[in-house]
């Protein structure tokens, strides 16, 4: 028997809203059955649940995980070796852009320290508490 999951359980476990689950499902990355007006997760859906928000902590639009989950089948090895080079390309060119945006933080967080040890300077010296 495979084992199924409620929204109130996938909630819990991920720290997501039930909105947020209704949400993906409305999007098509999500796929749960029916039992009258609830919503049955099976261990698929929990999967791709998880690819889902690490793909969004990640950085990834929506359409680029659906992209992927959709290269995704079970049963051919091909496919999930497309999978990954497909996943790859992207997160090269996330992982760059990520890079780039570290570096901009960087330098303005630096800017900034600056800019405030001047400030604490100028206040110490003179004399204004």
């Amino acid at each position: 028997m495979t084992e199924i999951y409620t929204i109130t359980a996938l909630c819990r476990e991920f720290g997501v809203t039930p909105r947020t689950l209704r949400f993906y499902e409305a999007k098509g990355l999500l796929h749960p059955g029916r039992e009258g007006e609830r919503r049955r997760f099976t261990p698929r859906d929990r999967a791709r649940l998880k690819l889902i928000l690490r793909g969004k902590r990640f950085g990834f639009s929506l359409a680029d995980i659906r992209e992927l989950l959709d290269l995704y089948d079970h049963g051919q090895p091909e496919n999930r070796l497309r999978q990954l080079s497909a996943t790859l390309v992207k997160a090269d060119a996330r992982l760059e852009m990520m890079r780039a945006q570290r570096d901009e933080l960087t330098e303005a967080i630096d800017e900034l320290e600056a800019q405030m040890a001047e400030a604490r300077r100028t206040i110490s010296g003179s004399g204004a508490r």
